[in-house]
C-alpha cells in the first residue's frame, strides 16, 4: 500500500483526467475492436493472435480472482482513496489486474508483430501506461499489476509463435483451441464446484461465474469460427481504405447490437441463468468471424473500385 499511498499524493486533476483516460485502452470493448480490426481487415494470424490471448488470458485472471480472493485497495485499507471515475469499472476481486493483462498482452503483441515501426514504441508505451493508470487511480496494487504482466508475457510468448508457425497446421490449431476450452470448462466447473468459504463477496462470485459462462461461449465460437473459414470461408483481410471501413464500422455495430439485444430475450428463455452469457456471446463471435465475413467479397466488390 505503500506505493499506492505515494501515488495518491501525487494527484492532481489533469492527472486524474490522463490516466482516466489511459486506463480505457484496457477495457474490452476496445479489445473488441483492436481485436477485430485486425481480424476482418489488417492480418488474420495477428487477428486469432489477440483473440487465442485475450479470451485465454481472461479465463486464467478470472479463476485466480475467485482463487485467491483478494479485495480492492480500498477495501483493504478503508482509510485510502480512490480516483472515483474508476470505481464503475472496477469490479470484481482485485487480484490480478484484468485491464494490465488485457492491454499487455494485446498492445504488446502488437507491438511484436510490428516489429520497429513507429507502432512499436506506442503500443510498448501503453503497455506499460495502462499498468500505471491502474495503481495511480487507486483500484490495483503493485501485486495485482505485477502478476498480470508476467502472465501476458508467457502468453505472448507463448502463444504469439503457435499462432505464427502453425495457423495453417489444423492439428496443432486444433489442440490450442482445445486447450483453451479445457482452460473455460475447468473454470467453469471451479465456479460451479468449488466449496467457496461463507463470507466470499457474494458480488464477485456471480461476476465471476457469469465471466465463466461467458468465456466458454466464447471460446466454441472461435472454435467454430476457424473450422467454418478454414473449410469454407477463406476471407481476405485486403482492400481500399473504403471497403475496410464499410467491413468494420457496420461489422461493429452489428456486433454490439446482437450483444446488447441478446440479452434480455437469453436470459428471460433461460430464466435468468447465466447460461444466457454463453448462447449470446457464442453468437457474438460466430457473427464476428463466420456470418460477417461472408459478406466480404460482396463489399469489395461493391466497394472496392
Amino acid at each position: 500500500m505503500a506505493i499506492l499511498y505515494f501515488l495518491e499524493g501525487l494527484r492532481t486533476p489533469v492527472l486524474d483526467a490522463f490516466f482516466s483516460l489511459i486506463t480505457h485502452f484496457g477495457e474490452e470493448t476496445l479489445f473488441i475492436l483492436i481485436g477485430l480490426l485486425f481480424f476482418w481487415c489488417v492480418n488474420k494470424k495477428e487477428g486469432y493472435y489477440l483473440l487465442c490471448t485475450g479470451l485465454a488470458g481472461t479465463v486464467i485472471n478470472q479463476f485466480l480472482k475467485l482463487f485467491f480472493r483478494i479485495p480492492r485497495p480500498w477495501v483493504r485499507d478503508p482509510e485510502f482513496t480512490i480516483v472515483e471515475s474508476a470505481r464503475a469499472e472496477a469490479t470484481g476481486y482485485s487480484f490480478p489486474s484484468g485491464h494490465t493483462q488485457t492491454s499487455v498482452s494485446v498492445y504488446g503483441g502488437i507491438a511484436k508483430w510490428t516489429g520497429k515501426s513507429v507502432v512499436s514504441p506506442l503500443c510498448i508505451a501503453l503497455c506499460v501506461l495502462v499498468p500505471l493508470s491502474r495503481m495511480y487511480l487507486g483500484v490495483h496494487t503493485p501485486a495485482d499489476v505485477g502478476v498480470s504482466v508476467m502472465i501476458a508475457l508467457a502468453l505472448i510468448f507463448g502463444v504469439y509463435p503457435i499462432i505464427y508457425k502453425s495457423f495453417d497446421n489444423p492439428k496443432t490449431m486444433r489442440a490450442l483451441l482445445g486447450v483453451m476450452f479445457l482452460l473455460a470448462m475447468g473454470n467453469l466447473a471451479f465456479v460451479n464446484l468449488y466449496p467457496f468459504p461463507a463470507d466470499v463477496d457474494a458480488d464477485n462470485l456471480a461476476h465471476g461465474l457469469k465471466n465463466a459462462y461467458t468465456m466458454l461461449g466464447c471460446i466454441v465460437g472461435l472454435i467454430l469460427t476457424y473450422e467454418i473459414d478454414r473449410r469454407y470461408i477463406h476471407f481476405e483481410t485486403k482492400g481500399s481504405l473504403l471497403v475496410q471501413a464499410v467491413k468494420l464500422i457496420p461489422g461493429m455495430v452489428i456486433l454490439l447490437g446482437i450483444k446488447s439485444l441478446l440479452k434480455a430475450p437469453l436470459y428471460a428463455l433461460t430464466g435468468g441463468s447465466y447460461f444466457a452469457d454463453a448462447i449470446r456471446y457464442f453468437f457474438v463471435v460466430a457473427f464476428a468471424g463466420c456470418l460477417w465475413p461472408m459478406t466480404f467479397p460482396w463489399i469489395s466488390k461493391k466497394f472496392g473500385k
